[in-house]
Order: C-alpha cells, then sequence, then structure tokens
C-alpha cells in the first residue's frame, strides 16, 4: 500500500527525485525505482543498510548512511519532489526541538510544491486509551511482541520488542524511549515550519484519520 500512496500523491513517478528516510532493507525505494523515480534511501543502520546494497539493486537506486537531522546539509537545497518518512522513524527523534529541526530541513530539500509524505503511529489513541500492546505478528518465520511502557508527566514512551526468529530458535529483546507525537501538535510543527495544505488518514488508503486506529499517515508539500 505504501507505493501506491506514494503514486496517489505525487502522480507520474517517472524521474521523480524521492528521499527515503528510515529505509531499512530498501523494500519501498526499489518499487519505486523499477517505476521510473530517483531515489536515495538513508538509514543509519548499517547492517540494514548493506542488505539493501546487496538485494535492492537499481540504477536510480542508491543507498547511504544518513541522519534526518542533517539532510540540509547532506544534500542540495531543493533537490527532491518528495521526502518520505514511513515505519515510525520520526518519532525516535525524542524532543520536540529535533523534530522541528527535523521538518526544516526536510523543508530545505523538497523542491517548490514538493511533498512531504509522513507515517507514525497514532499517538492520539494510543496514549489517550493507554494501548499497551500492538497486535502480534506471527508468521511461519518470526513471531513480533510489541509493546508499551508509559511515564506519568513525559511526552515520551518506553518501546519493548521481542522478535522471535523461528527457524533459528532465537529471541531479539530491545527497547527504545519514542516520542508520543499527538496529531495536533504534529500539524502545529508542520504549519510553523512552513508546510501547507496538510491532511492526515488513517492508513496508506487515505481513509479518514480519528478514532480507535493504530497508524497515522500524513501528507503535506512546500
Amino acid at each position: 500500500m505504501q507505493l501506491e500512496f506514494v503514486s496517489a500523491k505525487l502522480g507520474e513517478l517517472s524521474q521523480k527525485q524521492i528521499l527515503d528516510i528510515g529505509c531499512a532493507t530498501g523494500e519501498l525505494g526499489f518499487h519505486l525505482a523499477k517505476n521510473g523515480a530517483r531515489v536515495i534511501g538513508i538509514d543509519l543502520n548499517q547492517d540494514l543498510l548493506a542488505q539493501a546494497k546487496l538485494n535492492k539493486v537499481h540504477s536510480n537506486l542508491a543507498f547511504q548512511q544518513g541522519n534526518m537531522l542533517t539532510l540540509d546539509y547532506d544534500f542540495s537545497p531543493g533537490q527532491f519532489d518528495a521526502v518520505l518518512c514511513f515505519g515510525n522513524t520520526l518519532v525516535h527523534l525524542q524532543s520536540d526541538k529535533l523534530v522541528e529541526q527535523m521538518l526544516n530541513a526536510t523543508l530545505a530539500v523538497l523542491k517548490s510544491g514538493g511533498k512531504f509524505l509522513l507515517q507514525i503511529l497514532n499517538y492520539d489513541y494510543i496514549v489517550g486509551d493507554q494501548i499497551s500492546e500492538l497486535p502480534v505478528i506471527d508468521t511461519e518465520k518470526i513471531m513480533f511482541v510489541r509493546r508499551y511502557d508509559f511515564h506519568e508527566n513525559s511526552d515520551l514512551i518506553g518501546f519493548q520488542t521481542k522478535l522471535e526468529i523461528k527457524a533459528e530458535n532465537r529471541m531479539v529483546s530491545n527497547e527504545t524511549p519514542l516520542l508520543a507525537l499527538k496529531s495536533k501538535k504534529l500539524v502545529r510543527m508542520l504549519e510553523t515550519a512552513g508546510f501547507k495544505n496538510i491532511q492526515l488518514y488513517a492508513n496508506f488508503k487515505e481513509d479518514d484519520f480519528g478514532g480507535k486506529h493504530i497508524p497515522l499517515v500524513l501528507s503535506c508539500q512546500k
């Protein structure tokens, strides 16, 4: 659905310059490149980037280590037709100030009229209803358990994951603090940075935002 969402927002992908923040193993970037876009994928995780470079090879696609806080240093002003930031990546920034810095940097590297497409989780619902566990992902190969640990008087919540790799009978556990960024504050930040035409959705199918759903998907432009 991500590819369809991007295509719906950008129209013809051929020769569009796209930056994919938090590209991980490069799945989305690869499909965008196959559809004619020229894509740069960035991530901080070198292991994921190594997998992307090995498995997602296309002449229109490049991967590099990069930080979403320094886009305006790493790329040229007005370089991109679109910047994508999916997979709840944004809320790994642990303060409003850092989010504001990222949004300003994103605006700087977008062309006039360029699109910023974002997906995080719906913290209006997660925090409001104290949703402590997300649906378990259970397949033939893995089981992925995701839990939240809430803290009083803090915008940070603990995100705990347990990944069972069934073939190896191995469990990988991790915990990281995330910024529980609610929709109204996010919209205010985007407006302050200078974004316009801000639209919120419940998913990549563009269903109306609001209520008891996990994703928050957003589209706006410079």
